[in-house]
């Protein structure tokens, strides 16, 4: 993947405003989406039979696409359904149009539109657009989390032992029985599981304290880049495993006061060997 050029990158107050752009690019796919709710989709199937694409992901990710050119012609852009462009501005926009596709092709909940910028190698604005409940979650670095505008933080106070985590798992099959072995390693020590498909709202609801903790395995940039930040901004503990930044190979975010609980567990069940 083509990297921000560090001497090129924006400084600190441009970081709000590449906030309100990621919060209006991804708003002009929400609306496409809400427009083409119920219609025919056509649909195939990428790295196995479950992780599907329709015409509306290449739609919505050729509109956010166009929307950001047109504010910001010079920027880089990497998109999940093959957009990409190499950097002159020092800022890339990292682009998941339809986070949660089965979701959607079901009409199902918990579908969202990602849309982050990145700056020197890190993401510093971002914002994820919930179709359905008409929600906008939205951040720059060191200013916060919103959702719709209003502040929120991740839920304080938990008990561990009581814990709400959410959770994915992976399109190939044969990771899943794995996954499987670790929840049932944790489940006993908490208080219950949610699976809803999509990562970046999922890292949402740790922001605004519907859910205690998240994790997951083998997310690409796009699935996280803006939830975590969010997250982060939230109060949230957003790493991988073992303290580092979050990855491909594991990205958590939880609450403080569950944070080292459940993170232990994780370790113990060897969460991130696939």
């Amino acid at each position: 993947m083509p990297e921000t050029d560090p001497t090129s990158a924006p400084a600190r107050p441009e970081w709000d405003h590449l906030e309100k752009l990621a919060a209006e690019a991804a708003e002009v796919a929400a609306s496409l989406l809400r427009a083409h709710a119920g219609a025919q989709l056509q649909i195939s199937a990428k790295s196995s039979r479950t992780d599907l694409v329709t015409d509306m992901d290449v739609a919505c990710e050729t509109a956010i696409v166009e929307f950001l050119t047109s504010h910001r012609p010079d920027d880089a852009i990497l998109g999940e359904e093959g957009t990409g462009r190499d950097v002159t501005s020092g800022v890339r926009w990292i682009i998941d149009p339809i986070d949660g596709t089965v979701n959607f092709v079901y009409g199902h909940v918990g579908f969202g539109v990602s849309v982050a910028a990145e700056a020197a190698g890190r993401v510093v604005a971002g914002a994820v657009v919930d179709p359905v409940l008409d929600e906008t979650f939205s951040t720059h670095r060191n200013g916060g989390a919103r959702l719709n505008g209003d502040p929120i933080t991740v839920r304080p106070d938990s008990d561990p032992t009581m814990a709400l985590v959410a959770t994915g798992f992976s399109y190939q099959h044969e990771r899943r029985r794995r996954q499987a072995e670790v929840l049932g390693e944790l489940l006993p020590q908490i208080g219950d599981i949610r699976r809803v498909g999509g990562a970046a709202v999922d890292l949402c609801t740790v922001a605004c304290g519907r859910v205690d903790a998240f994790f997951e395995v083998g997310l690409n940039p796009w699935d996280y880049a803006a939830g975590a930040l969010i997250a982060e901004e939230a109060g949230a503990v957003v790493q991988d495993l073992n303290g580092g930044p979050p990855s491909r190979q594991f990205v958590f975010a939880a609450a403080p006061s569950v944070a080292d609980t459940i993170l232990m567990l994780l370790q113990s069940a060897q969460a991130d060997r696939i």
